[in-house]
């Protein structure tokens, strides 16, 4: 009887950084990635069975990729930045000529979900806002057409 080979394991990477940005995170953010690193270090498969190797394999890419992230993390402080214009994690909302509100906190590519109004740094849309202040417009490009939007508050406590 013929021992089969395992499959090489399939790790699913993480969100990638451009080519020498910094990975930014909020403190938030930081927290979310032990929280993870935590729950990783205490979910140990089995060695012994079918898949044991894989999934061991599995695990230690993980935790290696999550490290890796967790080591070139790099907090911004909230309270050092200007208020006063669209930095790495403010909370910004923009409003249309209709009253269509939408909000975006812009955060670290580990952070972003999109569909919770958490967008990455590194995002055509974060960057199109970043230096925006109060008053200054931006048009959004969707599905159904353009549309301008006032930028109405910068918010940067961190209470979401």
């Amino acid at each position: 009887m013929k021992e089969e080979s395992e499959e090489p394991p399939l790790v699913v990477p993480r969100a990638p950084l451009p080519p020498g940005a910094m990975n930014y995170v909020t403190q938030r953010g930081l927290a979310a990635l032990r929280r993870e690193r935590a729950l990783l270090e205490g979910a140990r498969p089995e060695r012994d069975g079918p898949g044991g190797a894989t999934a061991l394999a599995a695990r230690q890419a993980r935790l290696s990729a999550l490290n890796e992230r967790i080591a070139s993390a790099v907090t911004i402080e909230p309270a050092a930045l200007p208020h006063d214009e669209v930095r790495f994690s403010a909370l910004v909302t923009l409003q249309n000529h209709a009253g269509e509100q939408r909000r975006y906190r812009i955060v670290g590519v580990d952070e972003a979900d999109a569909p919770s109004g958490r967008i990455a740094f590194t995002a055509p849309l974060a960057r199109e806002l970043a230096g925006k202040q109060v008053g200054d417009a931006i048009v959004l490009r969707d599905p159904r057409g353009t549309n301008e939007f006032e930028v109405t508050s910068i918010d940067y406590s961190q209470d979401d």
